[in-house]
């Protein structure tokens, strides 16, 4: 499995969902959560309701959907994408770590590229297994961001990396967001420690090769998410690096079109999907 990646615009993949979310893993969800008549699941951290949008293909029948997230602009987003695509579930804003509804409420519980994210992700999944009723299923997805692979043959390609990583490491801790970006291999063990009995963990290559020099959308398009990114965060400091980062790009931009037909950029990380049973009490 192929799917888009660029570290370049974000340190995480939560951001770029929308890029690496194909027909095949959506099936895998279906398959781990088995949407069947009259189950009750339950979405932490919907974001804009990507989820949503792709279960909604799979033509899915009386099934009781809930997604939550924690912020309500998010919230009303995910709430529009479901209307638009005629797919029935409920929304509603809640903070992962603290779930507004009572024990044993749903079939199946599940996350996506959320824990990292957050600062006390072991609560979280406390949080989910709660929820879960006994023998249910558990899923969280989340990448190994400590883990990401880049290689470009350009000096300016591996500088624009480490100035990324600089860049968005300091605006995941001014939004509160430095959760543990190498959480998932670590997933089965937190599952454990919450009453979780681990099944199985499914890996998800997500990577990105380009050979020859990319067209003009792709710079512009890291352009406009490093703007995107500093206006999320506001900042003098962030502005600055955000504006050195912006001019890096550009050199980058020069020295790949230079390099001509020998650019080569590389890029990998690896999604850690972690299948759980909620134990019998």
């Amino acid at each position: 499995m192929t799917r888009n990646v660029d570290v370049l615009t974000s340190s995480t993949l939560k951001h770029l969902r929308e890029r690496w979310w194909d027909e095949s893993f959506t099936n895998f969800l279906k398959d781990t959560l088995q949407p069947k008549s009259g189950r009750r699941i339950l979405d932490v951290g919907c974001g804009t309701g990507t989820a949503e949008v792709n279960l909604s293909r799979l033509r899915l029948t009386q099934v009781n959907l809930v997604a939550v997230d924690l912020l309500l602009e998010r919230v009303a987003a995910a709430l529009a994408a479901a209307r638009a695509t005629n797919f029935r579930a409920r929304f509603a804003v809640a903070d992962a770590c603290a779930l507004p509804f009572p024990n044993a409420s749903f079939d199946s519980t599940f996350c996506v590229a959320v824990l990292q994210h957050i600062n006390d992700a072991p609560r979280a999944v406390g949080e989910m297994a709660r929820v879960t009723r006994p023998t249910g299923r558990v899923l969280a997805v989340e990448p190994d961001n400590a883990a990401r692979y880049f290689y470009s043959s350009t000096a300016e390609g591996m500088e624009a990396h480490d100035a990324a990583a600089r860049l968005f490491a300091t605006i995941q801790e001014a939004l509160g967001e430095a959760g543990d970006p190498g959480i998932g291999p670590r997933l089965p063990t937190l599952f454990a420690q919450s009453g979780i009995e681990p099944l199985s963990v499914h890996l998800f290559p997500v990577s990105r090769a380009q050979l020859g020099v990319p067209p003009d959308e792709v710079w512009e398009e890291r352009r406009q998410a490093v703007r995107d990114a500093i206006d999320r965060a506001p900042g003098e400091s962030i502005r600055r690096l955000g504006q050195d980062y912006l001019k890096l790009i550009d050199r980058y931009a020069a020295a790949a079109g230079a390099a001509g037909p020998s650019f080569v950029e590389i890029q990998n990380t690896m999604l850690f999907a972690t299948v759980g049973q909620r134990a019998e009490q």
